[in-house]
């Protein structure tokens, strides 16, 4: 059904990314771990991103078809992994799309939107840290420097300024190379989910896989146990703050 090799099929693989951020469920917070492909489907994404030339048949009228991501062939079912690799010899029927977005995508998101009303019910306020992977050549600025991480808070839309302030300050106080919002703003979930006016604050995190992993092997490489421990202190330091920082905020009547 597909046209790429196993290594060249997972190249947009956010791999081990649920075993770095672990540390984050002994101290508490809940953690929803996507245990699929993302070249199969990708809940980053509106829930109709659909490109109709992948399709055998037309996709229905309220699909978005015209959005950047669809355009770049990575829709909610992706056209391509990696460097820009197409991932299936010839069209799909529709009714594949339509299956993993019934059956993987909304029970997905139905399962975190639960989470997030819960602990929004039981604190007043909740944060959601999205957690995904990018290749080791990534390179931001003019200077064409490499970001050990990427911090997206949708350009100030999807999270208080002092949570965002707090990640970025947390990291780069343990040495690492930190970016804001370039390239990676934050897909769908932080754009979704993220309305600081009603508490509800969502930052994407992206962590260089050169970090931890070989990105030919997929191999955890030496680095791997150094920073999951460096990423359990970030998630218990943010954890830790104060409440007024997510509540110092007016709710907006919409």
């Amino acid at each position: 059904m597909v046209r790429l090799d196993r290594n060249a099929i997972r190249r947009s693989e956010d791999c081990y990314v649920d075993e770095l951020f672990g540390g984050a469920v002994a101290l508490g917070a809940p953690m929803l771990a996507a245990n699929f492909p993302r070249a199969y489907l990708d809940v980053n994404r509106e829930p109709w991103e659909l490109d109709p030339r992948m399709f055998a048949e037309p996709v229905p009228s309220f699909c978005n078809i015209r959005s950047a991501r669809v355009a770049g062939g990575l829709g909610t079912v992706p056209k391509l992994v990696g460097e820009g690799l197409d991932i299936y010899p010839g069209r799909l029927p529709l009714s594949e799309a339509v299956g993993r977005i019934e059956a993987v995508y909304k029970p997905y998101h139905e399962t975190l939107k639960r989470l997030l009303t819960r602990t929004h019910a039981r604190f007043g306020y909740a944060v959601l840290i999205d957690c995904h992977s990018m290749p080791a050549s990534v390179r931001v600025g003019d200077n064409g420097a490499r970001p050990d991480f990427i911090i997206g808070d949708r350009f100030g839309i999807s999270a208080s300024a002092a949570l965002t302030e707090r990640a970025i300050g947390l990291l780069t106080g343990m040495g690492y190379a930190v970016a804001h919002n370039k390239p990676y703003a934050g897909g769908f979930i932080t754009e979704h989910y993220g309305r600081p006016a009603r508490h509800l604050h969502a930052l994407q995190i992206e962590v260089n896989r050169g970090l931890y992993m070989n990105e030919r092997t997929f191999q955890k490489s030496a680095g791997f146990d150094a920073l999951a421990d460096d990423l359990t202190r970030f998630s218990a330091e943010l954890i830790s703050m104060p409440g007024h920082h997510f509540l110092d905020l007016p709710l907006a009547a919409e």
